[in-house]
């Protein structure tokens, strides 16, 4: 399942989506990928002020999350793609 954190340097609320997201169990075995916004335009206009976002399987998850959202979301898309 693909794990996308759109986040970008020098974020004190993307370290601490980061942080929660590493502590989370459900992405035990999952790849989590960052991607940082201020590389890509089209990315920063899109997410800039919205970062941190968690996004897994096309489903996006907004800061502030906690890691209940977190497992919620994992439960939701692991249970569609059953």
């Amino acid at each position: 399942m693909k794990v996308l954190l759109y986040l970008t340097e020098a974020c004190s609320l993307c370290d601490e989506a980061l942080d929660l997201l590493i502590e989370t169990p459900e992405l035990t075995g999952h790849i989590l990928e960052t991607v940082d916004v201020a590389t890509d335009d089209g990315l920063l206009k899109q997410y800039g002020e919205s970062i941190p976002i968690l996004e897994i399987a096309d489903q996006q998850l907004f800061w502030p999350f906690t890691s209940s959202d977190i497992t919620n979301l994992f439960q939701t898309v692991s249970s569609r793609s059953a």
